[in-house]
C-alpha cells in the first residue's frame, strides 16, 4: 500500500485534535456506572477519592449521599466537605449542591453525587447533571455516580422491564463526554442480599423493593444494560482513537459483520448468512454494493438485496470504485469491522484465471480481517421492482459508432501513409481506442482493440491487403498494439467511470448545498415549504405534496404542486401511517407498494414533524428514485427539510413564549402598580373620612375643610388614574378610531394651558408658535390629553422656577412640536425607558407618578401616524419632540 493511502485523513485528524484540545481546556468527568441503587457506587467513589487525597490532590466532597450507610459514611471522614445551601421551599428547608461556593472554592477534584437528581425550585439549574457541566467548563475536575436506568436513551427499556417509569434521566451525551467510566458491578444474588441486610433501603421499603424493581429478572437485565452501556462506551473510545491516529488495521476488540452484496441471486443468501452470524455473535453488522456501470436489470437486483438487508436490521452503505476488492477492504477498515462474507463466483472468466478473481483478491487485502466465502443458490434474479436507468444511446448503435471511429482513423492513416512510417500509424489507431474507450462502453472498446490490429495489418503492413505477414517481427508489433489497446481501453474506462462518479457527486452537493441556503435564509413555514417544494421538483423529477400536523395529531396539506390531484382516504391514512409510525409508506416500499405516490416523514430531532408525498407516476421520477445515490440524496434533502421546519416551530414557539412571558410580566407589573397606586389615594381619602367622623360636632370648620379638601384632591387623583388606565386600554385595543380633523395648534395648546393654570403657576411658559403655522389634522380631545401629559410630566420633574418652552415647526411634509423643560435632564439610557408603561425615573425632584402620562402620549402620537422621542436639551434639560404629519 502506497504512503498516500497511509496518509490519515485530514478530517478525522482534525477533529481528533479539537476532540483532545477540548479536554485540556475543559475539567474531566469520571462517571461511576451502575446497574441499581446499592451496588456501591458512592462507596467506590469515595474510596477512589481518598487515595487521590493521598497522592496530593485537593478533594472536595460536593455531595455524597451515604443513606446512612456506616461504611460509606467512615469513607468520609478526613474529607473537606462544602456546606449544602439552604432553600427554602413551602415552608420546608431543602438541602442542595452550593454550586457558587463549589465555583469559587475551584478544587482539583469535586465529588457530586448522583448525577440524575433534580434541584429544588430556586437553584441555578433544575438538573444537578446541569451544574456538573457548568463546572466542567469551568475547568473543575467532577467524579459523580449513575445508575444505568437514568440514561435517557434506555428510558424505555427500562420501563419495559421492570415496568417503573424513570422521571429522573440524563442524556447520553454527557457519557459520551466522560473522560472515563468506571463500572460498579454486583452480581444480582449479592445485591438481593444487601436488600435483606438493610444495606440498601430501611426494612420496610426493602420488602417492597425486592418485590418489585429489585426481581432477580429484573437486576440481571439491568446489569447486561450497564455491561453493554460500559461495552459501547469503549468501543466508542477505540473507533476515535483509531480514526484519528488513521489506523488502518482493524482491531477485533468486539465483532462487527460487513456483508458485500451485488446484482447476483446469491446475495439475498448472503444476507440472510450475515443476519444469523450476527445475531449469534449480538454484533452490529453493514451491508455494502459498490456502485459501477451495471446493466438496469443488475442495478435493480443488488437495490432489491440491499433493501432486503436494511429490513433484516443491518446499516447499508452504497459507494462508488473501480477496485471491488481493495474498496472492500478500505471500507471494511474504516468501520472497525472484523468479518467480511461474500460469494463464491459460480462461474470464473479467463480474466480470473489469469488475474484472480475479486474474491481472490479481497482475501490476499483483507490481512487480519476474516474472510467468509459464501456458495450461493444459482438461478435467474427475480423481477426487479423498481425501472432502471436506461443506457445513453442503444448498444448497436455504440458498436457501429466504434466502427466509424476505426474506419475514420484509417482513412487518416491512409491520407498520410506515404509521408508517415509505420509506429506513427500505430498511434493513430491507439487514440481512436481510447476516444471509443471515453465515450463508449467496454464492449466497443474491446472490439476497437481488436479490430484495429486487424486493418492495420490489412492496409499498411507488407504485403498490403492482406493478412499475410512477410515479417516474423510484425507479429510481435500486433501483439504489444493489441495489449496497449487493451490496456488503454481499460484506463480510459476507469477513468471515464470515475470522472462520472465525480460529477454525479458534485452534482449531488451542489444541489445539497443549493437547499440548505435557501432553507437558512428563509423565514415562515410557508415560505421554507416553497422552497422545499421546488427544489425536490426540480432536483427529482416528481410532483410533491406536504402535509403538516395540526393541533388535533391530524394532517393538513400545506404546499403542493400545482395540478397535483388531491389525496383521497386511503393516501390520507397511508401518510397518517408515516407520521404515527416514522417510516416511509407506498410506492417501493414494503407497505402498500402498489400505490404510485412515495409517503416519506420528515424526522426532526424531536421526532416527525411532517410528512412528504412524491407522486412517482411519472417515469422520469420512479427512474431518478430507483437509484441508491438518488435516494441517499432525497434523505438528505429531507433531513435539512425537517430540520428548517423544525427550527422555524421552535422560532415560533420561543416567540409565544417570550410573548406570553412579557404578557405576564406586564400583568404583574399592572397589578404592582395599580395596587400601590391606588392604595396611596384610598388611604388618604379613608383616613380624612374617619378623622371627620372621629371629631363629629366638636369638629373646628377649618379643619373639617382641610380634610374636605383632601378627600376631593385624592379623589381626583384616583379619578386621574383610572382615566389614564381606561384610555390606554382603549388606545392599545387597536379597535379606536381617533375623530380627526383640521385645527389650529394654537387652540388644542390654548387649551391644554387654561386646564393646568394652577399647576404651571410656579413654572414660566414660554411659546413660540409662526404665525403662518399650518393647521394640523388630529382628535383634539387626544392631542389636548398628550399635551397635558407632557407640561404635567415638565412640571412634576423639574424643581419650582424652571421654564419650560413649547415651540413649533414645519420639516417638509410633518410639524415638529416641542416641549422643553431647564431641569436636570436624564441620562441617555433612560431616554427611551420614560415611555414604557409604569416605569418611573427619579430627576432629583422628589415628585411621583403613575408612569403612564408619557406612555399614553406615545400612543395617542402613533394614533395620529406619528411619533414621539426623548433628547437632553444643549443648554440643559429634558426635551420632548413630538412629530405630526401634515394632511
Amino acid at each position: 500500500m502506497s504512503a498516500a493511502e497511509h496518509r490519515p485523513d485530514p478530517d478525522r485528524l482534525l477533529a481528533y485534535v479539537q476532540r483532545q484540545e477540548d479536554k485540556k481546556h475543559g475539567g474531566r468527568l469520571r462517571i461511576f456506572l451502575g446497574m441499581a441503587p446499592g451496588v456501591g457506587k458512592t462507596y467506590s467513589m469515595l474510596e477512589a477519592a481518598r487515595l487521590k487525597r493521598a497522592e496530593g490532590v485537593t478533594v472536595l466532597v460536593g455531595v455524597a449521599e451515604t443513606h446512612g450507610r456506616t461504611e460509606t459514611e467512615a469513607l468520609l471522614a478526613g474529607l473537606d466537605i462544602l456546606p449544602r445551601q439552604r432553600i427554602d421551599y413551602r415552608g420546608h428547608e431543602l438541602a442542595e449542591f452550593d454550586l457558587d461556593a463549589a465555583l469559587a472554592r475551584h478544587p482539583e477534584l469535586l465529588l457530586v453525587d448522583e448525577l440524575a437528581h433534580t434541584n429544588a425550585p430556586g437553584c441555578r439549574h433544575d438538573k444537578r447533571w446541569k451544574d456538573v457541566v457548568e463546572l466542567l467548563d469551568n475547568g473543575i475536575d467532577v467524579w459523580s455516580t449513575l445508575n444505568v436506568q437514568h440514561l435517557e436513551s434506555l428510558g424505555d427499556v427500562v420501563a419495559q422491564i421492570t415496568g417503573v417509569r424513570v422521571r429522573e434521566t440524563v442524556p447520553d451525551t454527557l457519557l459520551e463526554r466522560a473522560d472515563s467510566v468506571v463500572l460498579v458491578d454486583l452480581p444480582p444474588d449479592d445485591l438481593r442480599q444487601r436488600l435483606k441486610e438493610g444495606k440498601v433501603y430501611l426494612p420496610q421499603q426493602a420488602d417492597w423493593a425486592s418485590a418489585n424493581f429489585f426481581r432477580q429478572g429484573n437486576l440481571m437485565a439491568l446489569r447486561e444494560l450497564a455491561l453493554r452501556a460500559t461495552a459501547l462506551r469503549a468501543n466508542t473510545e477505540v473507533l476515535v482513537y483509531r480514526h484519528g491516529r488513521s489506523i488502518q488495521t482493524t482491531w477485533p476488540t468486539s465483532e462487527r459483520i460487513l456483508v458485500c452484496v451485488g446484482p447476483s441471486p446469491s446475495s439475498a443468501k448472503l444476507v440472510r448468512a450475515a443476519k444469523r452470524l450476527a445475531s449469534e455473535l449480538h454484533a452490529p453488522w453493514l451491508a455494502l454494493s459498490i456502485q459501477s456501470d451495471l446493466p438496469r436489470q443488475a442495478r435493480d437486483s443488488a437495490l432489491r438485496h440491499l433493501k432486503l438487508a436494511e429490513e433484516l436490521g443491518a446499516e447499508t452503505f452504497v459507494i462508488s470504485g473501480v477496485s471491488v476488492a481493495s474498496e472492500i477492504v478500505a471500507f471494511a477498515r474504516q468501520q472497525n469491522v472484523t468479518k467480511i462474507i461474500v460469494g463464491k463466483p459460480v462461474r470464473r472468466r479467463l480474466r480470473d484465471y489469469v488475474l484472480g478473481s475479486p474474491v481472490d483478491r479481497l482475501i490476499r487485502e483483507s490481512e487480519e480481517i476474516d474472510v467468509h466465502v459464501i456458495r450461493g443458490d444459482a438461478g435467474a434474479a427475480a423481477p426487479a421492482p423498481v425501472a432502471g436507468r436506461p443506457l445513453a444511446v442503444p448498444r448497436w448503435r455504440q458498436y457501429l459508432a466504434a466502427v466509424g471511429v476505426l474506419a475514420l482513423c484509417t482513412g487518416f492513416c491512409l491520407s498520410i501513409f506515404p509521408v508517415l512510417d509505420l509506429a506513427n500509424l500505430i498511434m493513430v489507431y491507439m487514440l481512436g481506442v481510447m476516444a471509443v474507450a471515453i465515450w463508449l462502453h467496454r464492449g466497443p472498446a474491446i472490439c476497437t482493440s481488436v479490430l484495429s490490429v486487424v486493418a492495420f495489418d490489412f492496409f499498411f503492413v507488407p504485403p498490403r491487403f492482406s493478412f499475410a505477414v512477410s515479417d516474423v517481427r510484425h507479429l510481435i508489433t500486433f501483439a504489444v498494439m493489441f495489449l496497449v489497446a487493451m490496456v488503454m481501453s481499460s484506463m480510459a474506462g476507469k477513468l471515464k467511470r470515475q470522472a462520472d462518479t465525480a460529477v454525479s457527486a458534485g452534482r449531488q452537493s451542489a444541489a445539497l448545498a443549493a437547499l440548505g441556503r435557501e432553507l437558512v435564509a428563509m423565514r415562515g413555514m410557508d415560505n421554507l415549504l416553497a422552497v422545499a417544494q421546488r427544489h425536490l421538483e426540480d432536483v427529482f423529477k416528481v410532483r410533491v405534496v406536504f402535509l403538516l400536523p395540526d393541533e388535533a395529531d391530524g394532517l393538513l396539506v400545506r404546499a403542493k404542486t400545482p395540478g397535483t390531484s388531491a389525496l383521497h382516504g386511503k393516501q390520507l391514512g397511508m401518510a397518517q401511517w408515516v407520521l404515527t409510525n416514522g417510516k416511509a409508506a407506498g410506492w417501493g416500499t414494503q407497505t402498500l407498494p402498489d400505490s404510485e405516490t412515495l409517503f416519506l416523514p420528515l424526522k426532526g430531532a424531536g421526532g416527525v414533524v411532517g410528512v412528504v408525498a412524491l407522486d412517482a407516476g411519472q417515469a422520469e421520477g420512479k427512474t431518478r428514485l430507483a437509484f441508491p445515490d438518488q435516494q441517499r440524496l432525497l434523505e438528505a434533502f429531507l433531513a435539512q427539510i425537517a430540520q428548517a421546519l423544525e427550527v422555524d416551530r421552535l422560532e415560533e414557539a420561543a416567540k409565544s413564549t417570550l410573548v406570553a412571558m412579557e404578557s405576564e410580566k406586564l400583568k404583574t407589573s399592572l397589578l404592582s402598580s395599580v395596587t400601590h397606586d391606588f392604595q396611596t389615594p384610598l388611604a388618604a381619602i379613608s383616613g380624612s373620612a374617619e378623622a371627620i367622623l372621629v371629631l363629629g360636632e366638636h369638629a373646628v370648620w377649618s379643619t373639617v375643610r382641610s380634610l374636605a379638601e383632601n378627600i376631593h384632591r385624592e379623589s381626583e387623583r384616583l379619578s386621574r388614574l383610572v382615566d389614564n388606565l381606561l384610555r390606554l386600554a382603549k388606545l392599545e385595543s387597536g379597535k379606536f378610531k381617533p375623530h380627526l380633523r383640521p385645527v389650529p395648534l394654537e387652540e388644542v395648546l390654548g387649551a391644554a394651558l387654561t386646564r393646568l393654570e394652577p399647576l404651571l403657576a410656579g413654572h414660566p411658559v414660554d411659546v413660540d408658535l409662526p404665525a403662518d403655522l399650518p393647521l394640523v389634522t388630529v382628535d383634539e380631545v387626544l392631542m389636548e390629553q398628550l399635551f397635558v401629559n407632557l407640561l404635567e410630566n415638565a412640571v412634576k420633574h423639574t424643581p419650582a422656577g424652571t421654564p419650560v418652552a413649547i415651540a413649533a415647526k414645519v420639516q417638509k411634509d410633518r410639524m415638529l412640536i416641542q416641549v422643553t423643560d431647564r431641569g436636570a435632564g436624564l441620562p441617555a439610557q433612560e431616554l427611551e425607558r420614560i415611555f414604557e408603561r409604569f416605569y418611573r425615573v427619579n430627576r432629583g425632584t422628589g415628585a411621583d407618578g403613575y408612569g403612564l402620562g408619557l406612555a399614553i402620549c406615545r400612543l395617542i402620537a402613533k394614533v395620529h401616524g406619528g411619533e414621539i422621542a426623548a433628547r437632553n436639551a444643549p443648554g440643559g434639560g429634558l426635551r420632548l419632540d413630538v412629530t405630526l404629519p401634515l394632511r
